[in-house]
């Protein structure tokens, strides 16, 4: 980038960044910000599912559940090694919050985050037994896909990178929830437990793509940090859950 172009100028010619050394001031505080939202959720999502690993009805779900959290942890830990490029402390961060500390179930946050930590909200509220985190992993799950595959193309190289190699294990994290459902759903008792937490979950979820109409879109999508906006990215996230929920009977 050259000193007299700015930096919409120069990604709109369609250059990258690619070190802490070419990074402008206000780029750096998005950056960090969008990298701290995605280690925090991993992190905090990872903690809540270690908790119900004991809940999985057989050793094959235990060791689904465990991957799961053990992979989660792992992106936290790829993404926070490029905070600590830009300064951030990895050992201190990683154990600054309390991860599995939740909110009551019945608390209604909306998007709006809480506490000192930058988890999407949807990471804020407990869950409840087996199924129940079945169908958050499913619903959620969909939702990272499509999350991790905008982040994949972030302006910042080295982090587009990290996203490109997450993003198929998010996938089969995915996949092993809905093979996970599935099985949950083949008799009454758990058909009537998963439409209950579906009808929980869902709009929790939905709240975390964020509100339509963002004002801080514009800004993210003139530095690459964001490409699509949020009503785009919920509409397809909607049209995935629903196909999936449809093709279980579960709405």
């Amino acid at each position: 980038m050259t000193e007299t172009m700015s930096i919409e100028q120069y990604l709109g010619e369609g250059g990258v960044l690619s070190s802490p050394a070419n990074v402008p001031p206000r780029y750096r505080g998005e950056l960090l910000r969008l990298m701290a939202s995605f280690v925090d959720s991993e992190l905090a999502g990872s903690a809540g599912f270690a908790d119900v690993i004991n809940d999985a009805p057989g050793i094959q779900e235990r060791i689904s559940a465990a991957r799961i959290v053990l992979e989660k942890t792992d992106h936290a830990g790829q993404v926070l090694k490029i905070m600590e490029t830009f300064g951030v402390d990895g050992g201190r961060y990683a154990v600054h919050h309390p991860w599995a500390a939740r909110l009551s179930r019945e608390a209604d946050i909306g998007a709006v985050r809480q506490g000192g930590d930058m988890r999407l909200s949807v990471f804020h509220y407990p869950l409840e037994g087996w199924a129940d985190a079945v169908v958050m992993n499913v619903l959620m799950g969909a939702a990272s896909v499509v999350q991790l595959k905008e982040l994949a193309r972030v302006s910042y190289q080295p982090l587009a990178e990290v996203f490109r190699t997450i993003l198929p294990r998010e996938k089969r994290h995915a996949e092993l929830g809905a093979a996970g459902l599935a099985r949950i759903v083949a008799d009454a008792e758990g058909r009537v437990k998963a439409r209950t937490s579906v009808a929980y979950w869902y709009p929790r979820v939905a709240a975390s793509f964020g509100h339509a109409g963002s004002a801080r879109f514009e800004t993210l999508a003139r530095f690459g940090l964001r490409h699509q906006p949020n009503e785009t990215l919920l509409a397809e996230w909607r049209a995935d859950a629903d196909a999936q929920l449809s093709a279980l009977g579960l709405i």
